[in-house]
C-alpha cells in the first residue's frame, strides 16, 4: 500500500473521524483508524461499535491497500508535521512508513481484516433536512439530554416525523428542551438518537455546505454530511410521553428581555454557585420581576423589568438549568408561564413558536 496526501487535509479528517475511536475498548483494534486507499481516494474509519465515522477524500493512490493505525499516534503524528505532502506506505512487515519533507517515521499497524465492518444500511429511502436547521434543532436541544445511565433512553433525544415536522425532544430529571421544523415528508419516525451522536454531528457539521440526508434501519440511523457519514445505534425503550407534560394553562404569564433575565441570572449565579445548589429566587409582583441569591458568601438582588399577566408569584430555580435553556435562544424576548411554585416553568420565544424548553423549579429554603 502507498499514497500521497496533502498535511492539512489528511489532519481534518483524521479529526473527524476520531469522534468515533473507542478510548476505553477492551477490543485493542478499536483504538485504531481503519485506512483504505483505492480509486484515488482515501477513506478513513472510526467506531466503537455503536457510533462509527467514515471519511472519504482524495489522495494520490500509488498502490491499493489498507491497515489499522493507532488513532492518537497517528493524529499526534500528522498534526506535527509541516504542512506539505506526506507519503504513507507499509511495507512487509506491516510498519507504515509516514514521510513528509525532512520527517521519517515508522510506525507498527494491524491488519484492516480484523477491524469491525460497520452495519449496511439502505440509504436509497431518505430524508433530507438544511444543515443549519438541523444544527440549530441539535443545539438548541441536546443540552438536555441526561447523562445518568439508570434511564438509558433518556441519554438519547426522541426524533420524531409526523404529520410532515420533525420534532427533537430531549428529557432529564429537570428539564426538557422541545423543537420541532416542517418538513415535506408525511412519513412516520419514532426513533431515540443517543446524544453522544448528536453531539459529534454538531461538530462535524461546522464544515459542511451541503443538506444532510438521514437512512433510518431497524435499530441504525445513517447520517450522510458532504463526503462523511455517520452510523450510530439507535436506543431501545419507551421514551416519555413529553405531550403530558407541556400544559398550555398557566396562572402567571411573563413576558420579559431575554438578555435582561439572562444577564441578571448570570450575575445572581455568581452567588449561587457558592451554595444552595445554584439556587436563584425570582419575586414576581405586577411590572417587575426581582432575581436574588443568598450563600454563605453574601447576597445579591436586582430587579428585571417585565409584563405580568396573572397573579404574583414567588418561585426558585437551579440557576444552571435557567441558563443552559436562555443561552440558545435568540428571540429578544421570552414568554415564562407559570401554574405555581411547585410546577415547571414553560419557556418560549416570542419568535419561535416552534421551541419549547420545560425546568422544574426547586423548593424555596427558609434562609432565602
Amino acid at each position: 500500500m502507498n499514497f500521497k496526501i496533502s498535511q492539512k487535509l489528511l489532519y481534518k479528517n483524521i479529526n473527524i473521524v476520531q469522534k468515533g475511536v473507542s478510548n476505553r475498548s477492551t477490543l485493542p483494534i478499536l483504538t485504531g483508524i481503519l485506512v483504505e486507499a483505492y480509486d484515488g481516494k482515501l477513506k478513513l474509519t472510526g467506531t466503537d461499535l455503536e457510533l462509527g465515522i467514515v471519511t472519504t477524500l482524495e489522495c494520490e493512490v500509488i498502490k491499493e491497500g489498507s491497515f489499522v493505525i493507532d488513532s492518537k499516534l497517528f493524529g499526534e503524528i500528522i498534526r506535527k508535521l509541516p504542512d506539505l505532502p506526506i507519503e504513507i506506505y507499509v511495507d512487509n512487515d506491516n510498519y507504515a512508513h509516514i514521510n513528509c519533507d525532512n520527517s521519517n517515521f515508522k510506525i507498527k499497524v494491524q491488519p484492516a481484516i480484523e477491524y469491525p465492518k460497520l452495519p449496511m444500511i439502505d440509504d436509497s429511502k431518505c430524508l433530507s433536512i438544511s444543515k443549519d436547521i438541523l444544527k440549530s434543532m441539535i443545539r438548541k436541544t441536546v443540552f438536555a439530554t441526561s447523562t445518568d445511565d439508570f434511564r438509558p433512553v433518556l441519554t438519547g433525544e426522541l426524533f420524531e416525523l409526523y404529520d410532515n415536522e420533525i420534532a427533537l425532544v430531549a428529557i432529564d430529571q429537570y428539564r426538557m428542551a422541545y423543537k420541532k421544523i416542517p418538513i415535506n415528508n408525511d412519513g412516520n419516525i419514532k426513533i431515540v438518537i443517543p446524544g453522544k451522536t448528536l453531539v459529534e454531528i454538531n461538530k462535524i457539521l461546522e464544515n459542511i455546505e451541503e443538506d444532510i440526508k438521514i437512512s433510518i434501519a431497524s435499530n441504525h440511523i445513517l447520517f450522510h454530511l458532504g463526503n462523511t457519514s455517520i452510523t450510530s445505534i439507535l436506543i431501545e425503550g419507551e421514551f416519555i410521553n413529553y405531550k403530558d407534560i407541556v400544559r398550555n394553562e398557566y396562572n402567571s404569564k411573563v413576558i420579559v428581555k431575554t438578555k435582561d433575565v439572562q444577564e441578571s441570572i448570570e450575575r445572581a449565579s455568581l452567588l449561587a454557585k457558592e451554595g444552595n445548589n445554584n439556587l436563584i429566587k425570582f419575586e414576581i409582583v405586577d411590572d417587575k420581576m426581582t432575581i436574588s441569591s443568598n450563600s454563605e458568601m453574601g447576597f445579591v438582588q436586582e430587579e428585571v423589568p417585565i409584563t405580568l399577566d396573572g397573579d404574583d408569584l414567588t418561585i426558585a430555580f437551579n440557576s444552571k438549568y435557567i441558563l443552559d435553556g436562555l443561552k440558545v435562544i435568540e428571540s429578544e424576548k421570552i414568554v415564562m408561564n407559570f401554574i405555581n411554585n411547585v410546577n415547571p416553568c414553560i419557556i418560549k420565544p416570542i419568535s419561535d413558536e416552534n421551541y419549547i424548553y420545560l425546568v422544574l423549579p426547586v423548593r424555596i429554603p427558609t434562609e432565602l
